[in-house]
């Protein structure tokens, strides 16, 4: 990992305006995309991200939607402590959440958090700015209707770019897009809600006393069953947090059969990330409500 030091002092910098010294650091994670790095200095310890991307404000849409949750929920969220670039790398500098064993209300906890937040609302569906999933860009142009945004902000740019990437072929696009005039008195109507974005049981982990921490956001009013399906999708959410959400903020009946349709957008992201091994889960939806 080359000039690393650097790194680390112009993010200390940044961070504290002043020098600070890194006693150790540690490669905590390393995907195809960002790494993560543990930092233990004379002021604490910390968290940085960093990635080479092209594209330049990935973190600091991350940062952002950090601030946007935290400013709406009672949820522990991690402080950014600074963003920028040095050299090539991208980084983004945080608190360090240490390892600890939840505390016995953790579920409830979580799922009250996340109603609280759903309980922010705004005028329209979508973001004052766009943003991104992981490394993929979000379009989150203000829409009237849940029906609209998601049809035209979500599925479509995934669709196309999976399509772009010849991951599908033009015969599951038509089948795809057949699914839409079935989708137009799909969803219950109701406001716009503050969504994390990305809600799998990845960007859920304890802090220091073991309660909900939410991480990697990826925010935009949207409709708040977006974020429990989300949860449903690789597991990790016991029974506790959905009873708890929904006693603070009960759900529309039928959601269980809206589920496998909200998913539908995280599968084609994880598609166009990672490839076809996510295609399949894509046609078994389709298969559900087309044939």
């Amino acid at each position: 990992m080359e000039s690393l030091e650097g790194l680390f002092a112009h993010a200390m910098l940044l961070a504290f305006g002043e020098s600070c010294t890194v006693q150790q650091y540690q490669l905590v994670a390393a995907g195809t995309r960002n790494q993560a790095i543990f930092l233990q200095t004379d002021q604490g310890a910390y968290f940085l991200k960093t990635n080479h991307e092209t594209t330049t404000d990935i973190f600091k849409r991350e940062r952002e939607g950090l601030d946007w949750i935290r400013t709406n929920c009672s949820l522990y969220v991690p402080q950014t402590l600074a963003q920028g670039s040095y050299e090539d790398r991208h980084f983004l500098l945080m608190d360090w959440i240490p390892s600890t064993p939840k505390k016995g209300d953790y579920s409830e906890r979580l799922g009250e958090g996340l109603a609280e937040l759903h309980m922010c609302t705004a005028k329209a569906f979508g973001l004052d700015r766009n943003n991104y999933i992981a490394i993929l860009p979000q379009s989150n142009d203000w829409k009237d209707r849940w029906f609209d945004f998601f049809v035209e902000k979500r599925l479509e740019p995934q669709l196309q770019l999976a399509y772009y990437n010849q991951l599908v072929g033009e015969k599951f696009l038509d089948r795809f897009r057949s699914i839409y005039p079935f989708l137009e008195d799909f969803f219950p109507v109701e406001k716009p809600a503050l969504l994390h974005g990305d809600l799998w049981s990845g960007n859920v982990l304890p802090d220091a006393v073991g309660s909900p921490a939410l991480i990697d956001p990826a925010v935009y009013f949207g409709h708040r069953e977006v974020d429990l399906a989300f949860s449903r999708l690789f597991g990790g959410f016991d029974s506790r947090f959905y009873e708890a959400y929904h006693n603070v903020f009960p759900l529309e009946p039928g959601f269980e059969e809206r589920v496998a349709v909200y998913n539908l957008y995280p599968l084609l992201v994880h598609l166009n990330l990672f490839g076809k091994a996510y295609l399949s889960g894509i046609q078994q939806t389709l298969k559900r409500f087309l044939d």
